[in-house]
């Protein structure tokens, strides 16, 4: 008689202390439809559970929106589908929403996971692709009523260790949105000159110590050293900004130094403003009459391009109104989540 064969029972991972510390130790937070009560927990602390996003400013995107039953919307960054979800409720069942992501892993976890929730093919269209190709699916979707884009990187990417978003984390030095096109950071370092690199840090984040960051660099490579790792790169810049006095100022410095020298690489790695400039100028040929059209900011650069592009648009009477300042989102939304603190909300509508 033949055995059946069994799946072997995986056992969770194995921490020490009382709580898990490590992203892959917290199976609770990784679980969300079963332990929906230390979901809760985690959120009402202020916190963000591992591998989960909490969105940004749901309730004035969709005030400005105005979303209409039967209309047609674009998600430019479907991450982990809060604001797609928001957006698909205020449809009730008709029309349809396309939504773009470069992250094979997580957008196949989002789309089954709206799925689940009653957002099927019916009424959801995702495309592993990059949101500067909204010309491509606009050809099929035909001119879009309604059009986000949130341009912040979302938390399962940067609470992963084994992304290398964060400098807090130790982990591979990768940082790119799709791991399996392009060069990582820490090749995209070995790659560049000293200059190059002192240029990418003052243009992708105005960094102040962008030339004795990349002479530490330079330097670390001349001596045979590696920068593999997120914490390799932090040590960098640790040593970089040794000249600085000890002090209450210098661990603060250091922090925003590692914050920047992290997003300037990302922005590099994924062509950020590249895209983001070619979506902005596809702008006028796919949006319908009276199309609006909400963007989400996170640093001075990204909203210097929105704002450029929404201007010359207006002047040009192709957008009828636009914001003349940014949105921020309100202070208890940022108590109660600390990443939306830096975003900014700029919005137009088409003539």
């Amino acid at each position: 008689m033949e055995q059946e064969t069994q799946t072997p029972h995986k056992r969770r991972v194995r921490y020490k202390g009382k709580y898990p510390r490590k992203f892959e130790e917290k199976y609770k937070e990784l679980n969300p439809e079963k332990y929906k009560d230390t979901i809760e927990h985690v959120i009402s602390k202020g916190n963000t559970p591992a591998g989960m996003h909490i969105s940004i400013m749901v309730n004035e995107i969709l005030d400005f929106l105005k979303i209409q039953p039967g209309e047609t919307g674009f998600d430019a960054t479907l991450g982990y589908g809060g604001h797609t979800k928001a957006m698909m409720e205020c449809l009730q069942g008709k029309g349809h929403m396309y939504a773009t992501d470069v992250d094979p892993e997580e957008s196949a976890k989002t789309r089954k996971r709206l799925a689940e929730q009653g957002f099927g093919e019916d009424i959801l269209t995702v495309k592993l692709q990059n949101f500067c190709t909204i010309d491509e699916i606009a050809k099929e979707a035909g001119g879009f009523d309604f059009i986000l884009a949130d341009l912040g990187v979302s938390s399962m990417q940067i609470d992963n260790p084994e992304r290398g978003f964060s400098y807090k984390l130790d982990g591979p030095l990768d940082l790119r949105l799709n791991p399996e096109k392009g060069v990582s950071a820490a090749q995209r370092l070995r790659e560049v000159t000293k200059d190059e690199l002192e240029g990418m840090l003052i243009e992708n984040s105005d960094e102040p110590y962008a030339d004795k960051i990349a002479a530490e660099v330079t330097k670390t490579f001349r001596k045979g050293q590696k920068i593999e790792t997120t914490t390799d790169l932090r040590q960098v810049i640790e040593r970089a900004l040794a000249f600085l006095p000890e002090n209450k100022e210098k661990k603060d410095i250091l922090k925003k130094t590692c914050q920047r020298t992290f997003q300037a690489l990302r922005i590099d790695v994924n062509s950020e403003f590249e895209v983001l400039e070619a979506f902005l100028e596809k702008l006028p040929d796919i949006m319908a009459p009276g199309g609006r059209i909400a963007i989400l900011t996170f640093h001075s650069g990204e909203d210097r391009l929105v704002k450029k592009a929404f201007n010359a648009y207006y002047k040009e009477g192709i957008f009828q109104d636009i914001a003349r300042e940014v949105i921020r989102p309100s202070a208890e939304e940022c108590r109660a989540n600390g990443r939306a603190r830096s975003t900014k909300m700029r919005w137009a509508v088409k003539a």
